[in-house]
């Protein structure tokens, strides 16, 4: 049975709890549906941004103050921008439950927006680290491969460009714009009642200007991603880092648990098939997986692998061997069994993670996603058989719709091997 409770705020606010009685502890999430995709060009980056300037003090308390008060509870204060949401999360001993309330209603609904220039400087040296991180940026110039100049194709870090000139005025229009009552999702697990958590939430949220009820934010869906693309940035590294790939599937198909059971037979665990073959059997690649995101209305599929220049070759053919085998249905034996128990093992033990349990409610609801029983997630992992999962695979990761990105110190190089997964790769982006 579902032990979750569901209400909403005059505001258009939704408010999310389930009760874990079990644990001392609760987990809060403010979920604002506001992420990279959602900025113009010449804002890229300010979701990110005004992440960074919550913590840097609001009308009842300043940075200081909001550091000192989450480490006397020995509590855990922390946020992150994804491409279509915000979300500033804690984790709290249940009798600081008020206080953790308190200060993060006030940082998320009336921040001051103190110390910009400090922080603008913060944020531009976290994109150099990007910059300076090859692992990490092919990840950026992957998603530019995919999806072009769409937003999704931006890093939600945003650019050293924007973050250098963008004014107090553009960040608080873009704060009263994004951070409103419809727009928001308050969700809580752990040892704490819903209607405590909303009375609290009525108290604090009248006191710092509780969110306008504007209606949500509508986000314009991608009609059609581009032709697959390429992109290459040239750097002095030992390795060439690697991506290929393409638009997924967005996070309320159906296929997503077909999905989740093909990035694990490809790469995404220690037994499958990238992992085995180019990292164990081979030794041609110390990181090598497979990984996918689901969007509001799309998504993103890829391998990524860093390896030695001689390598890189042979890694992509053998990418591209194992996508061939899974789209005909050459399973071995006991794998998608194993991939089954898998996957339901990791959601059993990460049902025990209050924070966790947080998650899943605030995402669930800030992404309009139906929010499935445990039981129902189970049955529909089990349904998945080999034949959806080798369609799943034809459909995604056929050749003619790969894209590439590398980082490493010859694009010619890059180029070369990028053949063996899209022959008409390199030829479509040199025309």
């Amino acid at each position: 049975m579902q032990k979750y409770v569901l209400s909403e705020l005059d505001s258009g606010e939704r408010v999310i709890s389930e009760k874990v009685p079990s644990v001392r502890s609760v987990s809060l999430g403010f979920w604002i549906g506001a992420g990279s995709r959602d900025e113009r060009p010449d804002r890229a980056g300010v979701s990110h941004f005004i992440e960074h300037l919550l913590f840097k003090g609001s009308r009842s308390f300043d940075a200081q103050q909001i550091a000192e008060t989450f480490d006397a509870m020995g509590a855990e204060l922390n946020a992150a921008t994804s491409r279509e949401h915000t979300v500033v999360y804690s984790r709290v001993p249940d009798r600081h439950v008020e206080t953790a309330l308190q200060v993060m209603t006030d940082m998320v609904f009336a921040p001051a927006f103190a110390e910009l220039d400090q922080e603008r400087e913060v944020v531009l040296e976290e994109i150099a680290m990007y910059d300076d991180t090859p692992g990490e940026l092919v990840h950026d110039l992957f998603s530019e491969a995919v999806f072009g100049t769409h937003a999704l194709g931006r890093p939600v870090i945003g650019t050293a460009e924007v973050i250098s000139t963008v004014s107090r005025r553009a960040i608080s229009g873009y704060h009263r714009a994004m951070y409103t009552g419809a727009n928001i999702v308050v969700s809580a697990a752990g040892n704490i009642t819903h209607d405590r958590l909303v009375e609290l939430l009525q108290r604090y949220e009248r006191q710092s200007a509780a969110p306008e009820p504007r209606k949500p934010h509508l986000r314009k869906p991608l009609a059609q991603a581009p032709p697959p693309g390429v992109r290459f940035q040239r750097k002095d590294t030992e390795q060439y880092h690697l991506c290929i790939g393409a638009p997924g599937i967005a996070r309320t198909d159906r296929r997503r648990f077909a999905a989740s059971l093909l990035d694990g037979i490809l790469g995404g665990s220690a037994s499958s098939r990238l992992f085995q073959e180019i990292r164990e059997k081979r030794g041609m690649a110390y990181a090598v997986y497979s990984f996918a995101s689901q969007y509001t209305d799309t998504g993103l599929v890829g391998i990524y692998v860093g390896t030695r220049e001689e390598n890189i070759a042979p890694c992509v053919e053998i990418c591209s061997e194992q996508i061939g085998e899974l789209a005909a249905g050459r399973f071995r034996n006991g794998e998608l069994d194993r991939a089954k128990e898998s996957l339901k093992g990791r959601i059993t033990l990460s049902m025990e993670s209050t924070s966790n349990r947080m998650t899943r409610l605030g995402k669930a609801l800030i992404s309009d996603s139906e929010l499935l029983t445990f039981e129902r997630i189970i049955a529909e992992i089990d349904s998945v058989d080999e034949d959806a999962l080798a369609e799943l695979a034809g459909v995604l990761l056929s050749s003619d719709q790969l894209s590439a990105a590398g980082v490493g110190p010859d694009e010619e190089k890059f180029r070369e091997a990028v053949q063996h997964a899209n022959a008409n790769l390199v030829a479509r982006a040199a025309a």
